[in-house]
């Protein structure tokens, strides 16, 4: 005697029926989580301004890694999941210019 599996609803699967296919993430979403690591880099930096610790120091340089990495090219399947790059060019001299920020804080907290 067969074994059959049905689903929760008591209907079997029909084999005629190809399984559905994924969607792709969308870029819209995918644009959106780049910015959400982008406005967490720049709030560690405003708290790094205001507290200047090695911890929140260390916590921005990693956070602005991250972004830096976001940044990057994508390759294929993944070329629909980045920065217009007019957006990504702003953003990655915007992680320069956090690197240099970084750069003046630690002198600051070596001397404290």
């Amino acid at each position: 005697m067969p074994l059959s599996i049905s689903s929760h609803t008591g209907r079997k699967e029909s084999k005629d029926r190809p399984a559905p296919k994924r969607e792709p993430r969308s870029s819209e979403y995918v644009i959106g989580e780049i910015n959400a690591f982008i406005a967490i880099r720049d709030e560690l930096l405003a708290e790094v301004e205001e507290a200047k610790t090695a911890s929140k120091l260390d916590s921005l340089i990693i956070a602005n890694n991250f972004v830096e990495s976001c940044l990057t090219p994508a390759r294929s399947p993944y070329d629909m999941q980045v920065l217009p790059e007019s957006d990504a060019n702003r953003e990655r001299e915007r992680c320069e210019e956090i690197k240099k920020r970084v750069a003046q804080l630690r002198g600051t907290l070596e001397v404290q």
